[in-house]
């Protein structure tokens, strides 16, 4: 006889198991916001009080609350700010502007044209040359300040213009940044052709490599000109002659009389506020050449 085989019982369905639910963690959207929104109130709110204070007069900045406006005293301090000791503050601002834009479109050129040496040509020890000049990136600028120092005063250049303007022009960041920026903006098949046409090497450089590195160049621009216009431990260490000050200097030495002369403080103020116009007003006017160049070389 023959057994008839058991019936196959058909397996189990495996039963879904619930989905976790989504809890709300401090990266959630809301929450990103809410810390931006505390950096932004963080970061506005020096600038805040120094606009305020700036439109009070002497009186209604120690009777006032600090953000709480005054009467409006503004053009009057600025009045005072420019006539004061026979207008040495707009020979500051005027410093600094020479010293910021010269330096800053200077320092710009020289290291679009180093970042593009290192991309467009090969030569011996290229890689390790530029390392050097990355572990200058490493050495914090204060350090640098007493070598420059004895480097300008070796060849009399102390209290010169020079002794400031000079060392503002090598930026090894600059450099790194330089490169990046030509090897997303400047193909190789593009020199490769300009060459076959007969560009020579400083055409090349001037008429089609520049103008692809422009966004580079204003980048780098505007982050050497934020450096230039704080620099204020080589304006400290390299100039003694007040009309040489750049404006962060001369309102640090403002700054020190205060307690002896204290009709100084509004003009301390005042003059802190003008100081920021100038950055505010480059990185309002070259923000779309920035926003544009930080993008380059982040896909290959």
């Amino acid at each position: 006889m023959t057994t008839a085989p058991a019936p196959v019982r058909p397996l189990p369905r495996p039963r879904p198991r619930p989905r976790p639910r989504s809890r709300p963690g401090l990266l959630s959207k809301a929450g990103v916001n809410a810390a931006l929104l505390l950096v932004a109130a963080y970061t506005l709110m020096p600038l805040a009080w120094l606009v305020l204070a700036a439109t009070k007069d002497h009186r209604d900045l120690f009777a006032t609350a600090p953000y709480s406006p005054g009467r409006f005293n503004l053009l009057t301090n600025l009045g005072d700010l420019f006539r004061y000791d026979d207008g040495i503050f707009g020979r500051w601002l005027g410093n600094s502007i020479l010293y910021t834009v010269v330096g800053s479109t200077l320092s710009a050129l020289i290291s679009v044209a180093c970042g593009y040496a290192f991309h467009a040509y090969e030569f011996r020890h290229k890689e390790r040359l530029f390392g050097v000049v990355l572990a200058g990136v490493l050495v914090p600028t204060t350090v640098l300040q007493l070598p420059l120092y004895l480097m300008a005063s070796a060849v009399g250049a102390v209290n010169t213009y020079w002794a400031y303007l000079v060392p503002a022009l090598v930026n090894p960041f600059g450099v790194y940044l330089a490169r990046v920026f030509a090897e997303g903006y400047v193909p190789d098949e593009v020199l490769a052709a300009a060459r076959v046409d007969g560009a020579g090497e400083l055409r090349l450089f001037a008429h089609v490599s520049l103008p692809m590195l422009w966004p580079g160049f204003v980048t780098i621009f505007l982050f050497t000109f934020t450096a230039v216009w704080n620099n204020f431990y080589g304006a400290l260490t390299m100039l003694n002659d007040e009309r040489l000050y750049p404006v962060s200097l001369g309102l640090f030495m403002w700054n020190r009389s205060v307690y002896q002369q204290p009709e100084l403080y509004p003009l301390v103020i005042t003059g802190s506020l003008v100081s920021v116009v100038p950055l505010v007003l480059a990185f309002l006017g070259l923000q779309r050449f920035w926003r544009s160049g930080l993008t380059a070389g982040a896909v290959k």
